[in-house]
């Protein structure tokens, strides 16, 4: 953290995209790079979560400006097809495809809640996904990862942080996918990831304040990167300029 040292947030139009201003500072990333996106609407939402700052800068709850950062100065020097090929391996360690045979009230909680996105997700890319209680996990056929490369390849590299990112979060390709394409809520993803962990709690109680912390940061996390995704594919303009009244 550190002490606010702007009063006013705005932004502005530049050669490379759209730009924050911090009184008459330009943003910066952390290489020193001008921070530039390529969207006015991320651009308004990444100002939002600065001038949401109350007397010191909690730069852990600045989840969009961090997500733009990375994209901007890309500090593992990786290309497209790596990040694509990073996201789709997420698939082999997928947690909605591991399955329990004890507790049965577990299994049949996985079953009855796992099923039907595993299910949506096979017909919505024309897949074979299945599930397994194997250690080593459920045999993904190669063309269900080929086609999961292929609608990756659609999404632009800014795009493409975003999504790793929900991966990441949701230890899941499947669930971020489902997010990414409205077809669950964030609250929805986020309960399906920690389903195991949602069913020990209820048995047995959870730590106080430590459960709720964990869930809404988790919750956090996951809807700023859907969010980034949406925004870093969107190409029309915002008519309202920010903090206007």
């Amino acid at each position: 953290e550190r002490k606010r040292f702007y009063q006013n947030v705005s932004i502005s139009q530049g050669e490379g995209g759209f730009e924050i201003n911090l009184d008459h500072r330009k943003l910066k990333t952390p290489q020193a790079k001008l921070f530039t996106v390529p969207s006015e609407a991320l651009a308004i939402a990444v100002a939002t979560e600065w001038d949401s700052q109350k007397d010191t800068i909690k730069f852990y709850t600045m989840h969009l400006t961090t997500l733009c950062n990375t994209a901007l100065d890309n500090p593992t020097q990786r290309n497209k097809v790596q990040l694509i090929c990073a996201a789709v391996k997420f698939l082999e360690t997928d947690t909605i495809c591991y399955r329990v045979e004890e507790p049965p009230a577990l299994a049949e909680l996985q079953k009855n809640e796992w099923d039907p996105i595993v299910a949506w997700a096979e017909n919505r890319y024309n897949v074979a996904i299945g599930s397994s209680t194997s250690i080593t996990g459920p045999n993904i056929p190669a063309s269900t990862k080929d086609t999961f490369i292929s609608h990756l390849a659609s999404y632009n590299m800014w795009a493409l942080q975003g999504i790793e990112y929900v991966i990441t979060q949701l230890k899941s390709l499947i669930l971020s996918m489902g997010l990414i394409d409205r077809h669950i809520t964030v609250e929805k993803a986020v309960l399906l990831s920690r389903l195991e962990e949602e069913y020990q709690i209820r048995r047995w109680g959870s730590v106080e304040w430590a459960h709720d912390y964990d869930l809404c940061e988790l919750r956090a996390r996951a809807a700023a990167g859907t969010l980034f995704v949406h925004l870093c594919s969107e190409s029309s303009t915002v008519k309202h300029k920010l903090l206007q009244d």
